[in-house]
């Protein structure tokens, strides 16, 4: 049986006191959209977000692991560190390389050392040393516009419009993204906060 493809663009972004995770709407199989209005940002503590790319089932099964693996941890130890959420999400993806679930995945959150990106594969590769990063279909397309256009520090406002405005580029060139929309979190030393629909159109 020939696989379905899947596809998508999501962003996360270090700005000024805040980290912005993103994407489009558009879950596709093969060359059927399946949805306009999928969920591709996942809360998974009060100031930790994820973001998906790969297969939804997989990406769900994890979502309901490390939410409840972060209040097991916060129950024991206290809120859990950005750093360590992703350490800990990296080595469940590693312990489960013979049947990998299909996904790669965007982890931001805050806490007392300020705002943090993480990208990690379906392996368990962690990587979190940029300021920005983008993954599924639309990812090249959409770092082009990031290159251009980021800068260190940047107000979230101005944060907000260029991780926008990159997702759609990628739109534009990617036929797997797209959707009613775009899921945005900014997560600060207040928590997470997903904008609302009125919010967003301020910058779209």
């Amino acid at each position: 049986m020939e696989q379905q493809k899947t596809g998508t663009t999501t962003i996360g972004l270090l700005c000024k006191d805040a980290v912005i995770v993103a994407a489009e709407k558009k879950a596709t199989m093969g060359y059927m959209v399946d949805s306009k209005e999928a969920q591709k940002v996942l809360l998974l503590d009060s100031h930790i977000a994820m973001s998906i790319a790969g297969s939804v089932g997989d990406a769900q099964a994890l979502m309901r692991l490390m939410r409840a693996q972060y209040k097991l941890y916060k129950l024991e130890r206290g809120a859990i560190t950005v750093k360590a959420a992703a350490t800990l999400l990296a080595n469940v993806l590693q312990g489960n390389k013979y049947f990998p679930y299909y996904i790669q995945l965007l982890l931001g959150g805050y806490d007392s050392e300020g705002p943090h990106i993480y990208s990690l594969d379906a392996v368990g590769g962690l990587l979190g040393t940029d300021k920005y990063y983008s993954t599924g279909s639309g990812s090249p397309f959409a770092y082009g516009s990031l290159e251009a256009g980021f800068r260190p520090d940047m107000p979230v406002d101005e944060a907000i419009s260029l991780v926008i405005k990159s997702i759609k580029v990628a739109i534009e060139r990617d036929i797997a993204s797209g959707g009613k929309g775009f899921t945005v979190v900014v997560i600060n030393k207040d928590g997470a906060r997903m904008l609302s629909d009125q919010e967003i159109k301020k910058y779209a």
